[in-house]
């Protein structure tokens, strides 16, 4: 993975692409939704700010085709689909920091169609992937990995959760995590929509876990500390979400988010705003492509 530069349509396009989806239950819409913009920036930005050899094909036949033959039919907003590639280089960059450091336990909170565990450079050094979900989902990501002839590798357990009701510590152990070794956490996409209870909980839990773990996560801000431009496009993002059912609930003030987690236990904290993140990873790209303002990259590392 290359150094950080330190120096969408509907939700429901994969649902209506492949409506067989619906006989497993129901599979997060908004990871269906985020699924896209992913494959989407593969096609349509160069250069590629996040390379996902896997993003198209983990989509199944029929969707890959169409999005190949229109990329721009299933999505139409260039700063989500910049945010998500950010986020998920920012992940996998921490992650492989956090593998430097000698850490052996990988965690995607909320994996939905994250590729990663079926491409990592570190399967053969040891290091192992646990892919956490809400069960239909999960159900439907391993449909789609089975019709796409993606192989689920022996370091990769699959753990179904729902975040709100079950014990993501038990459910962990259970498929094998050791809570007396280092952990890292890549948690995209998930803490807007939960409960301030339930991401406290699990921040808890892993600042209370051996030295050297870390999260990574994306988070809201106060529609409140938004401009007029801005509170406009998340307005109409959450109302999209809103009427997939899985509305926003969480927000979070950076300096209080920052001083939760150290009472939490974790001690080095890096926060990426919208400014940053696009200096970056977008500096100087000829497309002119940004990130929006509405949501911040959080690393915190215990």
């Amino acid at each position: 993975m290359k150094p950080r530069g330190r120096g969408s349509g509907s939700p429901a396009t994969i649902e209506d692409a492949r409506s067989d989806t619906r006989r497993q239950g129901t599979p997060s819409r908004t990871a269906q939704g985020v699924a896209i913009p992913r494959a989407a920036h593969q096609l349509l930005d160069h250069p590629r700010v996040f390379e996902d050899p896997l993003a198209l094909a983990i989509l199944g036949e029929e969707t890959t085709r169409l999005l190949k033959a229109d990329p721009s039919r299933f999505e139409n907003s260039p700063r989500l689909r910049a945010f998500v590639a950010a986020r998920s280089r920012f992940a996998e960059e921490e992650a492989a920091a956090a593998f430097q450091r000698g850490v052996r336990q990988l965690v995607l909170l909320g994996a939905g169609l994250d590729t990663f565990a079926y491409r990592s450079p570190f399967a053969a050094s040891g290091l192992r992937v646990f892919e956490v979900d809400h069960p239909a989902t999960q159900t439907w990501k391993r449909e789609l990995l089975a019709e796409s002839g993606i192989a689920a590798p022996l370091s990769l357990s699959f753990v179904a959760l729902d975040f709100e009701k079950g014990s993501l510590a038990e459910a962990l152990g259970q498929a094998g995590l050791r809570p007396d070794q280092p952990a890292f956490f890549s948690w995209l996409g998930v803490v807007p929509y939960l409960t301030l209870e339930a991401a406290k909980s699990t921040l808890a839990w892993i600042g209370g876990l051996p030295a050297g773990s870390g999260v990574v996560f994306d988070y809201a801000v106060s529609p409140a500390s938004l401009d007029p431009l801005q509170r406009a496009a998340f307005d109409a993002l959450a109302s999209r979400v809103a009427r997939a059912g899985e509305p926003f609930r969480l927000f979070f003030e950076p300096a209080e988010l920052a001083r939760m987690l150290r009472e939490l236990g974790f001690r080095d904290i890096e926060d990426l705003d919208s400014v940053e993140i696009d200096r970056c990873y977008f500096a100087c790209r000829p497309d002119g492509l940004r990130v929006g303002g509405l949501a911040h990259l959080m690393s915190a590392r215990v």
